[in-house]
């Protein structure tokens, strides 16, 4: 008869996401693994395969958690006019940096680093900014300026503003000041047509 795991697999996928956020796959070890997670090498292996696995199932878990709140604020209903809904994403970033969160999106930094040849990963990885865009256009169908436009100007609006979020967010993770990020911030609300409160 198996021995019961000792563990919370969901609690162990939690921890390795703060390993891989902080760290980024490459550079995440087996001992920050072994540490961050609270597991033995055995453990480990027994309940997750490998690193990549293990990987994959922490993008899921973060696309549950960061995407899905991310969708919820682009697709809040108390929020009438669309356009505040996303200028409040990319705000919500500059507060995070400026209370010291320098982790940006941990989808963002995968999008920028070599574990995109995997064909495994870059598919989950785009299947969460896909998330994200969704997100933006239903926010955009929701403008009080660009509602009318064509799903088309929308899809292009979008891609741009998921652009934007994208270099923010590797920005928030360089470390570069805040006042480059809240500028930027600035210009989407210009926009967007907003001014800048």
């Amino acid at each position: 008869m198996a021995r019961p795991r000792e563990f919370d697999p969901e609690d162990a996928i939690k921890r390795a996401t703060g390993v891989f956020w902080q760290k980024g796959y490459l550079e995440a070890s087996l001992p920050d693994l072994l540490e961050g997670m609270g597991l033995t090498r055995g453990s480990l292996y027994k309940a997750f395969k490998d690193k990549k696995t293990l990987f994959l199932l922490v993008l899921a878990h973060y696309q549950d958690e960061a995407v899905g709140a991310a969708q919820a604020r682009l697709t809040n209903p108390q929020v009438p006019d669309g356009r505040l809904r996303i200028l409040s994403l990319f705000q919500a970033l500059a507060t995070a940096v400026a209370a010291g969160d320098a982790r940006g999106c941990l989808l963002c930094s995968a999008a920028a680093g070599y574990e995109m040849s995997d064909p495994e990963i870059a598919a989950a990885v785009e299947q969460g900014m896909e998330g994200i865009r969704a997100g933006l256009e239903a926010a955009l169908r929701d403008s009080l300026t660009h509602a009318d436009q064509s799903k088309e100007a929308q899809r292009a609006l979008a891609n741009m503003l998921l652009t934007q979020y994208i270099g923010l967010c590797v920005l928030a993770r360089s470390r570069m000041s805040l006042g480059v990020i809240e500028q930027c911030t600035g210009h989407v609300a210009q926009l967007l047509g907003l001014e800048r409160a």
